[in-house]
């Protein structure tokens, strides 16, 4: 299964110089966080394939007007052709009570509100975020770190994936595309990136 992932900044070259060729054969497209929601409405629009999204630190707007055609899974499981994919958007808090960042145990409290979820479908196999996991691939300032929490939901049902955003590509040499925690893969979706998910017990391309 092909997946095109989405984050923070919009592509001049998928976007502004759009053409079916470049989406091609895309069977899902993932948004992480902190874009318009007329660019998610854009690709909702021009591809086939489903467009899922949870919310980045920038993104209240959505509140208001939601991107048209796609679907929020912030807090929820969503299931695709078998694949069980987790979503829990937002950043760190670094302005108490702004939308869409949490503290550390309010993270937390989001995930244990999710046992039910997380018990009736046996776990998940993609994790979607915004902010990166606590010291995998994210930065020492406060806006910028991750949650530890996510570690733990690796480290208790390891997902094939986790997907987040949030940590651009200019902020400095620590950027990666990919990583790997555990049995995880990490993606970076900044800007976007498409990569093959392995199913039916294939092997994931490395």
């Amino acid at each position: 299964m092909k997946i095109l992932v989405l984050a923070d900044e919009e592509s001049k070259s998928l976007y502004e110089y759009f053409s079916p060729e470049k989406i091609k054969g895309v069977d899902l497209i993932i948004s992480c966080g902190d874009l318009k929601a007329s660019y998610l409405t854009f690709f909702a629009t021009f591809s086939h394939a489903p467009l899922l999204y949870v919310k980045g630190n920038h993104d209240g707007h959505y509140e208001e007007r939601p991107p048209e055609g796609c679907v929020c899974i912030e807090d929820d499981i969503f299931v695709f052709r078998g694949v069980r994919i987790l979503g829990l958007g937002g950043s760190m808090e670094y302005i108490p009570g702004a939308d869409n960042q949490y503290t550390e145990r309010r993270m937390e409290r989001r995930i244990k509100k999710l046992w039910w979820k997380l018990k009736k479908n046996k776990g998940f196999d993609i994790l979607v975020s915004h902010a990166p996991a606590y010291q995998i691939n994210d930065m020492q300032d406060l806006p910028h770190q991750g949650f530890e929490c996510f570690k733990y939901l690796m480290d208790k049902y390891m997902p094939k994936y986790f997907i987040h955003g949030h940590v651009h590509a200019n902020y400095g040499g620590g950027f990666k595309r990919e990583d790997t925690y555990g049995k995880t893969r990490v993606v970076n979706a900044y800007e976007y990136y498409i990569f093959d998910y392995p199913e039916n017990g294939e092997q994931a391309a490395q």
